[in-house]
């Protein structure tokens, strides 16, 4: 089964292979579908303190393990420092923030959400951020060697941001968290990830909804005999990435991650042709 399979970091972290995405979910609903999601075997929970849901996702995780008797070493927690905070202090502050949200004694990732604010994030131009982003790096190392995290990486990063964290850090980012699904395969930062040994993974992968609205997916998920996010999710596998599918119903919980088909070499060429999404 795919919830029982991992990958292994280049610090030799293992993290499950697919993990639920937490993104616009508040607090209380939050705690609801991380318990739920434990329960259905997920082993990796994705959140970030710009979700403000920190504190939902701790408070689902303490339930969740006091309901099953798993040990929290079996659950990957993954959380994210503000793509606005771009200074040693305010880095450093935020990580023993979320540990206090998250009720936590160690963070399994953390990671910069971006690399410059999300009101620059549509420019091209502009400050590009490389010194502040060291700083941001540099306490999340020092947390890293302290224990308090046991992996650290990014989000969001293009291939001059990564080249400048690789250049002025001390440790090599664990993965990249960033946007691809069927129609978005930004196929040249993915290699670059793959050569460095940095782990891509693919927020948004069922497009967030838009997939539905493509009907040659459709068509292929119904001769496949599964929903369309189940599709985005193999999909994303089988690019050697891993997904992070998002939704706050039980039953679509379980059904995300029931993903232990194969997607033929010829769909996933025709998946592979379709672009522009």
């Amino acid at each position: 089964m795919v919830l029982e399979e991992f990958y292994k970091l280049n610090n030799g972290q293992r993290i499950p292979k697919i993990a639920l995405g937490t993104w616009q979910t508040p607090n209380d609903v939050a705690a609801t579908a991380v318990a739920a999601a434990i329960d259905a075997g997920y082993r990796h929970i994705d959140t970030a303190i710009a979700y403000e849901n920190e504190a939902g996702v701790g408070e689902g995780l303490k339930a969740a393990l006091k309901a099953t008797g798993i040990h929290r070493e079996s659950v990957f927690i993954t959380t994210k420092i503000p793509a606005e905070v771009k200074n040693y202090a305010d880095a450093v502050r935020c990580i023993q923030e979320s540990m206090d949200r998250l009720d936590a004694f160690h963070i399994d990732m953390m990671l910069i959400h971006a690399p410059r604010p999300w009101s620059e994030m549509a420019s091209i131009a502009g400050n590009r951020y490389f010194n502040e982003n060291i700083e941001v790096w540099k306490a999340l190392e020092e947390a890293y060697e302290a224990g308090k995290i046991r992996a650290i990486g990014v989000s969001n990063f293009e291939i001059e941001d990564l080249n400048n964290i690789m250049a002025g850090g001390r440790v090599m980012p664990a993965v990249n968290q960033v946007r691809v699904h069927i129609g978005h395969v930004p196929t040249e930062l993915i290699d670059f990830c793959e050569q460095n040994g940095i782990l891509v993974e693919a927020y948004s992968p069922n497009a967030t909804g838009r997939l539905i609205k493509v009907p040659k997916v459709c068509a292929m998920a119904e001769r496949y005999n599964v929903s369309v996010p189940q599709l985005a999710s193999r999909f994303v596998l089988q690019l050697g990435l891993l997904p992070l599918p998002k939704s706050v119903h039980e039953d679509r919980i379980r059904q995300n991650a029931k993903l232990d088909f194969e997607i033929n070499s010829s769909d996933m060429a025709a998946l592979l042709k379709i672009d522009g999404l």
